[in-house]
């Protein structure tokens, strides 16, 4: 993978995503008491109470909770994929009242099309927005080498592993240079060493093509290792118990997780658990 922001500036193909107005400390994402209601056939469920909050852009963020908590809604509210019940939800100034089109997402499963290949995969967002094949096609395989897929560009999903095709899928989601990615649980069903690898790689391609992330995780020591902040939602209706800013040096190597200011993150996210009735001992 790139290492270096200077080295992706100078590649002809990955550009780094436009800066926000306003700078590294420009509000990206702003949810202001954001509700969200079903009607079931027990009648109403709240799926969430109101919450707010902000992301600055360029931060990552992960959203934490149990299951059925509110937390993938909250990032389909984000995307504008699903409607809120009441409150708003604004992109870059811009208030989301319908699918939001200026962002990627990746999600648990990597949704990928059988009879493409992993580089026809990638090309499947150019295909879709209009982009010029020949620019989408330089950028699809600069980003499948920075995932360390180059010379895999040819092979069908069925001859990938599961950490390859998740990398495919991110890859796609990243092929029109959004400034802001969101992931729902991406790499739940990997295994642990693929877990790691996959944690490494997109901590360096957040803090490398300078992207927003807002990342959902039942992980704790996941959400720790890749986030500046989490936010910690209750059992449903979900609610923001707590924000929690991750005040740990960049780039993040696995070694970190063996440090006390690692420890001392991952006892405050269990303990916030614990009192919330989530995590108890028998």
């Amino acid at each position: 993978m790139v290492s270096s922001l200077s080295a992706l500036r100078q590649s002809s193909s990955i550009a780094v995503p436009a800066p926000v107005a306003g700078g590294e400390n420009a509000t990206m994402i702003s949810v202001d008491r954001v509700t969200k209601r079903y009607r079931g056939s027990n009648g109403e469920v709240n799926a969430l109470e109101p919450v707010s909050f902000e992301i600055k852009a360029g931060e990552f963020v992960s959203i934490i909770g149990p299951s059925g908590c509110g937390k993938s809604t909250l990032l389909m509210i984000l995307s504008g994929l699903t409607r809120h019940s009441s409150g708003a939800v604004t992109i870059s100034d811009r208030l989301v009242d319908g699918p939001h089109t200026d962002l990627g997402i990746v999600f648990q499963q990597d949704v990928l099309l059988d009879w493409r290949t992993a580089l026809q995969n990638v090309m499947l967002q150019a295909d879709i927005r209009g982009l010029d094949k020949r620019d989408a096609q330089l950028r699809a395989r600069e980003l499948l080498k920075m995932v360390g897929l180059e010379g895999f560009e040819n092979m069908y999903p069925h001859e990938l592993s599961g950490g390859m095709r998740q990398r495919v899928a991110i890859c796609r989601a990243l092929l029109h240079k959004p400034p802001l990615l969101l992931m729902d649980e991406p790499f739940g069903a990997l295994d642990a060493l693929t877990r790691d690898q996959l944690n490494l790689d997109l901590e360096r391609l957040g803090r490398d093509l300078n992207i927003t992330v807002v990342f959902v995780t039942h992980s704790i020591p996941e959400a720790v290792f890749l986030s500046d902040r989490v936010i910690i939602m209750s059992p449903r209706p979900g609610r923001i118990q707590e924000i929690l800013s991750i005040d740990l040096p960049r780039p993040r190597r696995l070694t970190i997780r063996e440090t006390a200011g690692f420890s001392a993150f991952t006892r405050a996210l269990t303990k916030t658990f614990e009192q919330a009735g989530v995590l108890h001992d028998v």
